[in-house]
């Protein structure tokens, strides 16, 4: 009985509303929305009338857990917001992307030189990709991009070349180190996803010299104010 009705409020909250959970890692990335909706820049959840905003920590386990504990029966979509280095050139920082599929992409097994992923050892798939009830134009008209999630970010040259040759070259490929788990917990949850990145940096042997943070928060969060200032 609780699992039937549970799945009717899920029901009725998705045809009559619509409530947003923003995630981000850090509060740094939404520094301007903060502000913007008069909110607090150290605490991990707070309300708004628009939507929810939830910090959940740099990494997919500290994003796994603060999803689980604040994810809440109201919330129809999870807005994954944050920066994310490009393997593509045609990416370059300050790109607003939307990812489309996302990856663990470290998830699985070592054969000698040969990397197993997880649907070869038989354990399901490391690859997601969110099931959306809603269209949502604003995030459809951004460039679409394939995500992979990451316990260390790339910098030498040999495991950027391998990573690549594991994915060809025709993925539009941009890595972060939130973004997979936030697909697995909305499908996990039956709700709404989205994953918006802005391109800080190309991923290249480490060069903050080239990065151009500043410049990826602001589209980042003139982007998510004007979503979520749109009428629903």
């Amino acid at each position: 009985m609780t699992l039937r009705w549970n799945g009717f409020l899920r029901s009725y909250v998705y045809l009559y509303t619509m409530k947003i959970l923003v995630a981000a890692a850090t509060s740094a990335e939404l520094g301007p929305l903060i502000d913007r909706f008069s909110l607090g820049h150290d605490q991990p959840f707070q309300r708004h009338e628009h939507f929810d905003l939830l910090v959940t920590g740099v990494g997919m386990t500290a994003t796994a857990f603060a999803l689980g504990r604040f994810v809440l029966p109201e919330h129809t979509l999870l807005l994954n917001l944050g920066i994310a280095g490009s393997f593509d050139p045609d990416f370059p920082p300050g790109t607003l992307v939307r990812v489309c599929t996302d990856t663990f992409s470290e998830l699985g097994a070592e054969d000698g030189e040969k990397f197993l992923p997880l649907d070869e050892l038989g354990f399901g798939s490391a690859s997601l990709q969110p099931e959306n009830r809603r269209q949502y134009p604003l995030a459809e008209a951004l460039p679409a991009a394939a995500g992979i999630t990451v316990n260390t970010v790339h910098g030498n040259e040999k495991s950027i070349e391998t990573l690549l040759s594991r994915y060809g070259s025709g993925l539009r490929l941009v890595e972060s180190m939130e973004g997979a788990a936030c697909f697995h917990a909305a499908l996990q949850l039956d709700i709404d996803c989205l994953q918006v990145r802005a391109i800080s940096n190309r991923v290249e042997r480490r060069n903050r010299n080239a990065w151009q943070i500043g410049r990826a928060i602001g589209e980042l969060n003139d982007w998510a104010i004007s979503f979520l200032l749109q009428p629903r």
